[in-house]
């Protein structure tokens, strides 16, 4: 009888020699549960003179990413604000973390059971002690970016704006500074503050006893006169 390799029964299948095998699904790394996604959620502690930077990343199901997320978020609304950088680093962190959870609700919910149960999400973020709590930082944040709007928008920063400093012929100034150190302002005609009438010298010859105010502050760059108005 002769010798040789054993027959293999015709159409079974047979799998050539160092042929990988697919890979299966991946499963959420904190329960098991599919399908899973990567994801990334970040955090920000800011403690005073220096900070932290937190990030957690992983393959997770819809349900552990909820829950990650919701937990990364709450502490960074209550710890991301207690720094002078954190201040502006937050926001960004805050802001990233929202596209983050874009993307988490996109993943369908878990089909493929795991070897765990899920995280808990828990409740949404701001019906947390924690987020509650962030309200009034960002409340003061909120109210501090409206103030500044609103200063800008009235021109009582100044320096801010070039055009604040210029001075109009027909106008009224005072000057808070010296004439070694002009600092000159608009202000009404009819304010107890007025103490020049702004004179265009081309239009007008500066008088005896005007003063010359510096050309910066007018938008032809020349030195308008100053004429007292008491």
């Amino acid at each position: 009888m002769p010798h040789g390799h054993p027959q293999v029964p015709y159409g079974y299948p047979q799998t050539p020699y160092g042929y990988p095998q697919a890979a299966g699904p991946v499963g959420c790394q904190m329960c098991g549960a599919g399908p899973a996604a990567p994801v990334t959620v970040r955090g920000h502690q800011g403690m005073v003179v220096i900070m932290r930077s937190l990030k957690r990343q992983g393959m997770l199901c819809r349900t552990c990413a909820l829950s990650v997320f919701r937990e990364m978020q709450a502490e960074t609304l209550v710890a991301g604000w207690w720094g002078p950088l954190s201040v502006l680093i937050t926001p960004f962190v805050l802001l990233a973390n929202l596209g983050a959870l874009s993307g988490i609700r996109r993943l369908p919910a878990p089909v493929t059971p795991g070897w765990r149960p899920p995280l808990d999400p828990g409740k949404p973020v701001f019906q947390r002690p924690a987020g509650v709590l962030a309200l009034i930082p960002l409340g003061l944040l909120g109210l501090l970016v409206t103030l500044v709007t609103g200063l800008l928008l009235v021109g009582l920063v100044p320096g801010l704006s070039g055009d604040d400093a210029h001075l109009k012929p027909g106008s009224c100034a005072v000057n808070d500074g010296d004439w070694t150190e002009q600092d000159l302002r608009s202000v009404p005609c009819d304010s107890v503050d007025a103490q020049f009438r702004v004179v265009d010298p081309e239009q007008e010859p500066c008088a005896k006893g005007d003063f010359l105010a510096e050309p910066r502050y007018s938008t032809e760059g020349i030195g308008l006169c100053l004429r007292p108005v008491r």
